[in-house]
């Protein structure tokens, strides 16, 4: 089985299922820096990356934007002074979706580049 990082997101419909909770449970192993959090009854996918100083935070902001426009999936991104607030759901379905998890899995990836 590939990578999660390895995965495209695919289009995600209203109907399309959220992820259940044993598989939330078993995605959530690939990418352990996550934290798994409810807002107003949304499970959605939080971290928060630290940076020396507000231009490295920026830069990590931009690499993330444009990965989510190439992935036609789009996060909350909250740029401050040497930190990147990340949250990944799923808009159309209210929830996660194993997008959000391919998506968090390829923010990870890019502190590597």
């Amino acid at each position: 089985m590939s990578e999660l990082h390895e995965l495209k997101c695919e289009a995600c419909q209203i109907d399309a299922p959220m992820v259940t909770e044993l598989e939330t449970t078993e995605l959530v192993k690939d990418i352990p820096e996550w934290d798994v959090l409810d807002r107003d009854g949304i499970k959605q996918l939080e971290r928060v990356f630290s940076f020396k100083n507000f231009k490295q935070a920026w830069a990590f902001a931009d690499k993330v934007a444009e990965m989510a426009e190439e992935e036609f999936h789009h996060p909350t991104i909250t740029l401050e002074w040497g930190k990147v607030t990340v949250c990944w759901w799923s808009h159309s379905i209210k929830g996660l979706h194993k997008n959000d998890f391919i998506c968090a899995a390829k923010t990870d990836q890019l502190l590597a580049e």
